[in-house]
């Protein structure tokens, strides 16, 4: 069946029917997507773990279950979620950093599997735990995936997995130990530009694995790329799929049996289902820029900013326009540029501003800076819509904020 897009139409009446700024994702773009990467790697034995992190709300972890997807999570709030949206306890991953023992423990009694990725956690697990509990390790391969520095988590200098030159330690845990190590795992990162940097650190999870007979699983992340802006490059996930295939299958004749494979996409499958719509509020001329200021700021999508991230911008309102240039910015208290000379089609106050591949890590980090209310957020399945998030209030502000204290007079 062909994939049909929400329309400049459908977006603009959303837009009027639940006020602005708002969240719109397409759920069929979602599923689109997983049955993509589902074909590429369909040569190997597959899992897909969604990466919860690129958006929880509740109704799209729902999507991914019914697909069949396993669950990514990096917090033990994440595992609760996962849970709450149905998801059994044997198809999650809980892969945190950086996190306190207790963490893992909680975990580990609501009996999810759980991924190390640091010597000390390791160790501590083992004295705890030894045998009893199946433990998968993350390691970093020490390989640069082509992305933002900041997205990139397999660098030497990365704070994620234990380093592969520290593989010797690990081998004497294991042994000191007894563990049960049901599977290894590596991430190189977001926005992978080179599919050989994905099939070298392949490649080197495939030769560690040679050293642990009893595994049952290797989890190879995700970072594969989606555009972001005509002639982006992407990952080209069907040659990698056929590539990866031809190593996967070389490895299990070396090891003897064919074991599970999991990938984890997250930015892959929700970005570009995601539209975030704004109002424009002014247009400034000054001596040098023409400002559109829209009813948002860094506050509800902080990726231009942390990242220097693109998002396409369209104008739902004036679609057939003049083109002029304007630089696209915010209403909180900050420099919050979402774009600098920016070709758009003529933009008056009162136009809806469109930022499409929305979906991920929108709505996932904004923030109430400047005490502003977070947005609302509406799935289209198809012929249907339905709001999952309703636009926060100043209660909701204050919901967590004891209440000032009188003074009593004496």
């Amino acid at each position: 069946m062909k994939h049909k897009h929400i329309t400049q139409h459908q977006l603009l009446a959303l837009a009027e029917t639940y006020g602005t700024p708002l969240y719109v994702y397409d759920a069929t773009t979602m599923r689109r997507q997983y049955n993509k990467l589902l074909h590429a790697f369909s040569g190997s034995k597959v899992k897909l773990f969604y990466a919860a992190k690129a958006l929880t709300n509740l109704h799209v972890l729902n999507i991914f279950k019914e697909l069949g997807s396993g669950l990514d999570a990096v917090s033990i709030e994440e595992v609760q979620l996962a849970l709450m949206a149905g998801f059994e306890p044997d198809q999650i991953l809980f892969t945190p950093n950086c996190v306190s023992f207790a963490e893992l423990e909680e975990a580990i009694k609501m009996g999810v599997n759980i991924n190390i990725d640091n010597i000390s956690l390791l160790e501590q697990f083992g004295h705890r735990y030894g045998h009893s509990v199946p433990v998968c390790i993350r390691v970093n391969p020490h390989i640069l995936a082509g992305g933002h520095y900041k997205i990139s988590t397999g660098h030497i200098d990365s704070k994620f997995g234990i380093s592969i030159h520290q593989m010797r330690h690990i081998e004497r845990l294991v042994q000191t130990f007894n563990l049960d190590v049901a599977g290894l795992h590596m991430h190189t990162g977001s926005d992978i530009l080179d599919v050989e940097v994905f099939l070298n650190g392949a490649d080197i999870l495939f030769e560690l694995a040679l050293r642990f007979p009893d595994i049952r699983y290797l989890d190879f992340g995700s970072g594969f790329k989606v555009a972001y802006k005509n002639g982006d490059i992407t990952t080209d996930i069907v040659d990698l799929g056929k590539r990866f295939t031809i190593r996967y299958q070389e490895f299990c004749k070396n090891f003897g049996k064919e074991i599970d494979i999991h990938f984890e996409p997250g930015k892959f499958l929700v970005s570009e289902a995601g539209y975030f719509l704004t109002r424009t509020n002014v247009v400034k001329h000054t001596t040098a820029t023409v400002f559109a200021g829209v009813d948002s700021g860094f506050n509800h999508l902080i990726r231009p900013v942390l990242y220097d991230a693109y998002h396409h911008i369209s104008n739902l309102s004036n679609p057939h326009g003049k083109d002029r240039i304007y630089t696209v910015v915010g209403y909180v208290c900050e420099t919050d540029t979402f774009a600098s000379d920016r070709q758009l089609k003529e933009v008056h106050e009162g136009d809806i501003l469109c930022f499409h591949n929305a979906g991920a890590y929108g709505i996932m980090m904004a923030s109430n800076y400047n005490s502003r209310l977070k947005p609302a957020e509406v799935l289209v399945d198809g012929e249907k819509e339905s709001l999952i998030r309703r636009r926060e209030t100043l209660q909701d502000l204050l919901h967590t904020q004891l209440p000032l204290q009188k003074e009593v007079s004496s």
